[in-house]
């Protein structure tokens, strides 16, 4: 269990901040920058909940906000280390599921869309772009395995979900090439 009586410790003032095992690294290095963007792509999905409070989607997004605070804790602890908190594949193949029920209630796709519509699905959309860079860093900082993989495929849920909300509202919004020309 996590217990924070001190928010502030001054050891990062030095510009360096401490892994799991208790190493330091500096605060610019890539792997923070993964770590970074996984909490920007956690609070961004607190954003779109605030579009579902007390439904079925919002215990969805309540749940994928724990799992990145376990991917974080898996990036900042480095492979040697035993019993670490890490990604695993039922958490990777639990969205696989979602995805698939969602995507299911579909038509396919026939354009590229826009990242609009409905607010809601604007909020999943932002989260969606967020979400691939933290990908992006996390391959940057040379992590492998489950935690791309959960990132990945989290993204690929965050569209097919701004997708299943415009549905129910505004419908997608389709891309037109050259529209302003």
């Amino acid at each position: 269990m996590v217990k924070l009586n001190k928010i502030y410790t001054r050891t990062g003032d030095d510009g360096t901040t401490g892994l799991v095992d208790g190493s330091r690294i500096a605060k610019s290095a890539p792997l923070m920058a993964a770590i970074g963007d996984v909490d920007e792509a956690n609070s961004a999905i607190g954003i779109a909940r605030t579009y579902f409070i007390g439904d079925d989607f919002d215990h969805t997004l309540s749940r994928i906000q724990n799992d990145l605070f376990d991917l974080g804790a898996d990036l900042a602890t480095p492979p040697n280390i035993e019993g670490a908190l890490r990604i695993v594949a039922s958490q990777v193949e639990w969205l696989e599921q979602r995805i698939d029920h969602m995507n299911s209630a579909l038509e396919p796709l026939t354009s590229f869309i826009l990242p609009a519509g409905d607010a809601s699905a604007a909020a999943l959309h932002l989260a969606r772009a967020i979400t691939r860079r933290a990908e992006r860093a996390a391959v940057a900082a040379d992590a492998t395995g489950w935690p791309l993989a959960y990132l990945n495929r989290l993204s690929d849920f965050l569209f097919v979900a701004a997708r299943a909300v415009n549905q129910q509202g505004m419908g997608d919004v389709l891309w037109v090439p050259g529209a302003s020309r």
